[in-house]
């Protein structure tokens, strides 16, 4: 509920500040008085957009700030996904600065409009005849019927499951979309992959085919060069094997003469040993060393695929070629593996709409037993709200499709008239007609769900004293369970109410100021009769005043 509003420098109020309590709050005053001020006020912290236009004195900040007690709303979810702090008492301020800038904080954070937007129509419900055609609009009606059969818990599971519904569709869709693409490019994929498979690549052979080729491709002069070697090494008269054993005998004579000599022998006894393996080793090579045309034939080509496969793949190495080897085969294995997760996707999607099915069976059923009930509460409100013959047909059929509140389709119609034809709401019904419809329902609603601040603005426009009488009574047991505002040119409304605010101009050091002022027992029994009789007040009006009040 509402229990604070300030407002400073807006419009004609230079500085507001008042409290408002549980129950059914009057307001009255006369036409330009600045009523639609207040409201204009109220807007802004409900999200309005707002115009520079309308502040008093555009060198001063505007500030219009309400202060909420929300304990009984179940807010708290609604201020975690808004990532604000929740306090039972929430303050909404607006601010509007000489430059024509807007601000809006919740409990000091900065927020959006947006998310002012969507807090405040939690908060409060400002309801006036322009405002009527929500009436017409299906999600309301909705919110209407689910409200009297308790569907919350149902579209709670629904809305869940929907979502969870369209996930799915959507990874299907992709999936699908994927194989497509996927198709188009297989062929190619399964091309690049055999080649790379019948390469048989392995990692470092491309080293060692080089080297084997240069062995074979040049055979000849190795071995030339190899026996010449040999030869330099064994020749009985001048090999290096042969002076090298001289040397080391002629040495060997010496080891006794000093450390020095027994050094330099051992160095000639390890190179000795040196060159004979060496000289071994060359042995070896030329023995193994062969002329073999077809290897030669079969290394070359491997070689030759080897670069034409890095040439064409852009990489310098077997390990780049392995893994580009190793990345077309995932690709082709999960071209080929689609189908199996299309279909597993498609099965868990079923199983989804199945449920879907259920929750939205049962919304539906719950709607149809409590239409019913519905209509003769709205028609038995209307008719003693002097509509007597005003009936309603509400048609709801259950569709093939998932909506955003379930699978039915949702027709309210009304006839005001005995006898006449029924047609959509908005087409049979006046502006008149329509905000009584509003005020029915909004009873109605209070019964069974818990609803923010209601303020109707001048919705008795029109009646006539009976009726506006009802439409008070009405308001009354409406307020036992919610905080109600009423801004009304009726005595018989302003009589029923808790608390009852005057809202007054009067001329400020020249300067034309609204004000509102809560009023006394004996202030409201004079505003009644002035509302009654006319600004001269007499006695008779006092008196009927008063009766009205008792």
């Amino acid at each position: 509920m509402l229990t604070q509003l300030t407002i400073k420098n807006y419009a004609l109020i230079d500085e507001l500040q008042v409290g408002f309590n549980n129950g059914l709050t009057i307001i009255t005053g006369e036409t330009g008085a600045g009523k639609s001020i207040l409201l204009g006020g109220l807007s802004l912290i409900l999200g309005k957009r707002a115009d520079l236009a309308s502040v008093k004195d555009s060198s001063k900040k505007c500030v219009i700030e309400g202060v909420f007690d929300i304990a009984k709303y179940n807010l708290k979810a609604l201020f975690k996904i808004q990532d604000l702090d929740y306090e039972s008492l929430t303050i909404i301020r607006r601010e509007i600065l000489p430059s024509g800038k807007s601000r809006a904080f919740i409990n000091d954070t900065p927020v959006r409009l947006d998310d002012l937007q969507v807090l405040g129509e939690h908060l409060l419900d400002i309801h006036s005849q322009h405002q009527t055609l929500q009436l017409t609009n299906d999600d309301f009606q909705f919110q209407i019927i689910d409200a009297l059969a308790d569907n919350d818990e149902n579209l709670s599971q629904y809305i869940s499951e929907l979502k969870n519904f369209k996930t799915f569709s959507s990874e299907i869709e992709k999936l699908q979309n994927q194989k497509v693409e996927s198709l188009k490019e297989l062929d190619y994929n399964l091309f690049l992959l055999k080649e790379l498979e019948e390469a048989k690549l392995v990692v470092g052979e491309l080293e060692t085919l080089e080297t084997e080729y240069e062995t074979l491709n040049n055979v000849e002069e190795i071995k030339d060069k190899l026996g010449q070697s040999n030869q330099l090494l064994s020749n009985e008269d001048v090999g290096i094997t042969s002076n090298l054993r001289e040397v080391k005998q002629q040495l060997f004579k010496l080891v006794n003469y000093g450390k020095q000599y027994q050094s330099i022998y051992d160095r000639i006894d390890s190179s000795l040993i040196e060159i004979d393996d060496i000289f071994a080793e060359i042995e070896n090579l030329e023995d193994q060393l062969e002329a073999d045309p077809n290897r030669l034939e079969v290394v070359n080509t491997k070689l030759q695929t080897l670069h034409n496969l890095m040439q064409k793949h852009i990489v310098s190495s077997e390990e780049e070629l392995i893994s580009i080897r190793e990345d077309l085969s995932n690709k082709v294995l999960e071209t080929e593996n689609l189908d199996a997760h299309i279909s597993a996707k498609e099965k868990e999607k079923e199983q989804l709409k199945t449920q879907l099915l259920a929750v939205s069976k049962t919304i539906h059923n719950n709607r149809s037993k409590v239409i019913p009930k519905l209509i003769k509460q709205l028609e038995s409100i209307l008719a003693t709200l002097g509509m007597p013959n005003a009936k309603f047909n509400i048609e709801l059929k259950a569709s093939n499709s998932f909506l955003s509140n379930g699978s039915d389709e949702l027709q309210f119609l009304f006839s005001a008239n005995k006898g006449g034809q029924f047609n959509d709401l908005k087409k049979s019904a006046s502006g008149g007609e329509l905000s009584r419809i509003m005020l029915a329902i909004k009873y109605i609603l209070s019964n069974y769900t818990q609803l923010p601040t209601i303020m109707f603005d001048e919705i008795d426009t029109g009646v006539s004293g009976e009726i506006s009488n009802k439409m008070a009574v009405i308001m009354q047991e409406m307020s036992k369970a919610m905080q109600v505002f009423t801004i009304t040119h009726l005595p018989q409304i302003a009589a029923k109410g808790d608390h009852h605010f005057k809202v007054f101009k009067e001329d400020v050091n020249d300067v034309t100021q609204t004000q509102l002022k809560k009023l006394t027992p004996e202030e409201r029994i004079v505003e009644i009769a002035q509302m009654l009789g006319g600004i001269n007040v007499s006695n008779s009006a006092l008196e009927h005043a008063k009766q009205l009040l008792n």
